[in-house]
């Protein structure tokens, strides 16, 4: 219990205090852990649930004795560039209130500004979420911001309201003096008492990343990740915006001008996924905690501190960071997974094995020299590979600090290349293809990555959509904009035949080896006819060699229309996995 006491002290403020201490920066956010999170609607219950005087959580602040800087609550400068304590827990919490009593914007999830306003009616005290009905209605205060963005003083806010509300309905002396009762109560939120426990800045990083992890009050569940991006802020506010601009980038297409933009149609990456692949470049490790061990000056491999060590580390992370976001090779890297077939976010069931792609990616190009024309398709065969094995789906931080350790002392882009063929050959043997593969297949998920390695494949072989002379590649083209999608996922052995052949379960029925990606108008037009009948009608559109080709790449057994339903996808399972072997063979 003595080392409790050690570690933390109790401090009370009341609400006006802490809104002071915000203004000045003397409380920093190290920036906001992650985007605003909170809806206006749970604002609007933590102001309901302050009005009533309830309790609503306390604060755990860190005390600052960094000279780096710290962001701040808000949009705009602070008069302190030094927050003397960081907020470690209650960020939601008191970021609502900030911005509510300041009339401030914050960021949302896609990093754009956005606006709280908050409701209040009067007379009985309620709040809403501000909406259109709220800002006709004279009965409410449409934005409570103003009542304290105003500078008016509160006799003067009430005076004005209640002249207001009587031009459109008579007030008895006791509805006045209720209303006024209320807003006063309302102004008086500013006294609401609350308590804070500030952890010693004698307690390391590690400490504060346990207590971190650990919370989990009235707010979102806090993790490593956001933790490690606090403390990236407190050492390097600058590298923390940087990552957060590229996300933020990442997310919107750009507007004309021709300027180059990480925006893409993979991947919305976060700020923690871009400094994991850092980590990975600069210091071979699979662990995002290396972050913080790194920021703090520990040697990775003697665990000894040193501040040298952490000057030569922190070069090297810079260093690393502005390669992690070099526009030409996240572009670059994102083309070596459309050589391989892989066209948009939709065929994405890893965000980790893109991740570690692209750290792989910058090794072979920055540290080795891989040749980019053997590195793009060495790449993309990688990302295939584990994306169809599930390689980074199980502990992935312990998986890639494996591949990272078979990756060091190498001599050259050969010795590279090589590594990474030697994995995969080792996971893909001729069982792999012929048992374990095809078993896999044996599923009804909808983001199976079996499946979109197939479809992988298709593309990579020039498929055509089936009962179409079209290709499949040309119509999963997410530049395409249209009403509806060009292609829909087609049941072979239609549910509602199968269901008036006594098939009920769905997991049957919804079988990855029953789908094929057809045109919607023939969708529509096969309706729920059985394969007996439609087949035979769409054969007569094409060539025999037409017919074979499109059977070849879509996996279809020879007369398959005439199999029983079981018997079929047994078959086609197979044929799948010779189609996606042959597919990601052609990367080689």
């Amino acid at each position: 219990m003595s080392e409790l006491k050690t570690c933390f002290k109790r401090v009370d403020y009341d609400l006006a205090g802490l809104l002071h201490y915000l203004d000045i920066g003397d409380i920093g956010l190290p920036d906001i852990q992650r985007p605003f999170v909170w809806s206006n609607a749970k604002v609007r219950d933590l102001f309901d649930s302050m009005y009533r005087g309830f309790p609503v959580g306390y604060f755990l602040f860190w005390e600052n004795v960094q000279a780096n800087g710290a962001k701040q609550i808000g949009v705009g400068d602070k008069q302190h560039a030094v927050p003397s304590r960081l907020i470690v827990d209650g960020q939601q919490r008191l970021t609502s209130l900030y911005a509510v009593f300041r009339g401030k914007k914050v960021l949302d999830d896609d990093y754009r500004e956005r606006l709280i306003e908050i409701a209040f009616r009067p007379r009985d005290g309620r709040f809403e979420v501000a909406d259109a009905a709220t800002r006709r209605d004279p009965e409410w205060i449409p934005n409570i911001s103003d009542l304290w963005a105003s500078g008016k003083s509160s006799y003067q806010m009430v005076k004005g309201f209640l002249s207001s509300l009587q031009e459109k309905t008579a007030l008895s002396e006791d509805e006045e003096e209720h209303i006024s009762h209320n807003l006063d109560r309302l102004f008086d939120l500013l006294k609401y008492p609350f308590t804070a426990l500030e952890i010693a800045s004698t307690v390391d990083e590690e400490q504060v990343a346990d207590i971190f992890v650990r919370i989990n009050s009235e707010g979102v569940k806090l993790n490593q990740a956001d933790f490690i991006l606090t403390l990236l802020s407190v050492f390097w506010d600058k590298g923390r915006a940087d990552l957060e601009d590229f996300c933020r980038a990442s997310r919107q297409a750009p507007t004309g001008g021709g300027n180059a933009s990480p925006f893409n149609h993979f991947i919305e990456p976060d700020p923690d996924q871009l400094l994991r692949v850092s980590v990975a470049l600069g210091f071979e490790r699979g662990r995002l905690k290396s972050v913080y061990q790194v920021l703090r000056g520990k040697d990775l491999d003697t665990g000894v501190f040193s501040v040298e060590r952490r000057d030569a580390q922190f070069k090297i992370l810079q260093e690393t960071q502005a390669d992690v976001l070099n526009l030409t090779h996240w572009h670059q890297f994102l083309s070596a997974l459309i050589g391989a077939g892989f066209r948009s976010g939709e065929m994405i069931s890893s965000q980790n094995a893109l991740l570690y792609a692209y750290a792989f990616y910058l090794i072979g190009r920055l540290k080795y020299k891989a040749p980019e024309h053997k590195l793009q398709k060495a790449i993309g065969r990688w990302f295939f590979f584990s994306s169809l094995t599930g390689r980074y789906t199980s502990s992935p931080e312990t998986v890639m600090d494996g591949d990272l350790n078979r990756l060091k002392n190498l001599t050259d882009g050969d010795a590279f290349l090589s590594i990474l063929n030697n994995l995969m050959e080792n996971e893909l043997t001729n069982d792999f293809w012929t048992t374990t593969l095809p078993a896999a297949l044996e599923s009804s998920s909808a983001r199976n990555p079996e499946l979109f390695a197939f479809v992988a494949a298709q593309n990579r072989l020039g498929a055509p959509v089936l009962f179409s002379h079209k290709k499949i590649s040309d119509l999963i083209d997410p530049a395409l904009r249209t009403k509806k999608k060009s292609l829909e996922r087609h049941h072979l052995f239609p549910r509602a035949w199968l269901e008036k052949a006594g098939e009920k379960d769905l997991k049957v029925i919804n079988q990855m080896a029953n789908y094929a990606l057809l045109e919607w108008p023939e969708n529509i037009s096969i309706s729920d006819d059985p394969p007996s009948k439609y087949v035979n009608e769409i054969r007569q559109r094409f060539e025999a060699s037409e017919w074979k080709r499109m059977s070849e790449m879509h996996a279809l057994p020879e007369a398959w229309e005439t199999m029983s339903y079981e018997s079929f996808l047994k078959a086609r399972r197979g044929l799948m996995a010779s189609v996606i072997r042959r597919g990601f063979e052609t990367l080689q």
